[in-house]
């Protein structure tokens, strides 16, 4: 009966994590509509950043010092300030469903790039899957640029990709820090990042007018930030990392359904056919083939949705 218990609440934490987290990208979408896009970044991490401090003296967590000070502003910076920069840029021109869609390749990258660095052993299926997901990557790329969607915009979320991905990696080599510490520490120096890259960018520092848009900004705070961040280390906690990587997989479809339904964006054929493959791919090269894979390639896994956060080691 207790092992049943445990079960439901992991399962309603994963399937919480999903869906709040595949709001995200839809919910940058809205902010981008009225905020320059650094500024919408600044203000959700600003805010994240807060409440994660607020957390830390709520549960005594200690903060961080020395090399793992280090390592949590340096994870941060490149997890949540640069990825958010490049996410936030893309999506002024794509929508939320095909941004989420290639995010979905950063379990697979990162084994990759843990393979290329000497953290891990580039196995077979791994081959197959980056195979499969690139395919998948080739199918759904069509339709944007066919739509006259800026190279740059792709590029942007691909760039994203590859900084999640190598934060997961670099994150390895520092010492362990509380996962609400690594969270707020992080998320304080993405937002001076943020910050400062608005002001250089000339952006507008204004509060947002329209509703749609503080309703936006108030759920990637506290619902796709922190609530997300919450759900995935209980999924974590009760299922292991490996486990809890699945999370990328599910993402997606959340994201495209809600995109489709509250953005308008279209499901085409390329990204109905390219979803499947490029999720696929991420289940063969990064989640299948034994207990630990996934968690071994990043550490504890990447950051389920753009500025989810996630408990990982640094």
């Amino acid at each position: 009966m207790l092992r049943a218990g445990v079960d439901r609440v992991a399962l309603g934490s994963f399937l919480g994590c999903a869906l709040l987290g595949g709001g995200n990208a839809v919910g940058v979408r809205f902010s981008n509509r009225e905020l320059d896009p650094l500024w919408g970044a600044a203000l959700r991490f600003g805010g994240a950043s807060l409440v994660l401090l607020l957390l830390m003296a709520v549960l005594r967590v200690g903060f961080p010092r020395g090399r793992a000070l280090a390592g949590a502003a340096l994870f941060g910076t490149l997890n949540f300030g640069v990825t958010s920069a490049l996410a936030y840029y893309a999506l002024v021109h794509i929508h939320a469903g095909l941004g989420q869609t290639v995010l979905a390749l950063v379990p697979l990258v990162t084994l990759l790039l843990a393979a290329a660095q000497r953290q891990e052993r580039l196995r077979t299926s791994a081959a197959l899957g980056t195979l499969l997901a690139a395919t998948g990557v080739a199918v759904i790329s069509r339709a944007p640029l066919q739509a006259d969607v800026p190279v740059a915009s792709l590029l942007a979320v691909f760039g994203a990709v590859l900084c999640f991905a190598q934060a997961a990696v670099l994150v390895r080599r520092f010492p362990h820090v509380h996962p609400v510490a690594m969270n707020a520490v992080g998320m304080s120096a993405a937002t001076l990042l943020l910050f400062a890259g608005s002001r250089a960018a000339g952006d507008r520092w204004e509060p947002p007018e329209r509703a749609a848009t503080w309703w936006a900004v108030a759920y990637m705070v506290v619902a796709g930030s922190v609530l997300t961040f919450v759900f995935y280390l209980v999924v974590i906690e009760h299922w292991g990392a490996s486990r809890a990587a699945y999370v990328f997989v599910v993402i997606p479809p959340v994201t495209i359904l809600l995109s489709a339904r509250l953005d308008a964006e279209p499901l085409s054929a390329s990204l109905l056919l390219g979803t499947p493959l490029i999720l696929l791919g991420v289940y063969l090269g990064a989640l299948r083939g034994g207990p630990g894979a996934a968690g071994r390639a990043g550490g504890g896994g990447p950051d389920p949705a753009p500025g989810g956060g996630s408990g990982r080691r640094a």
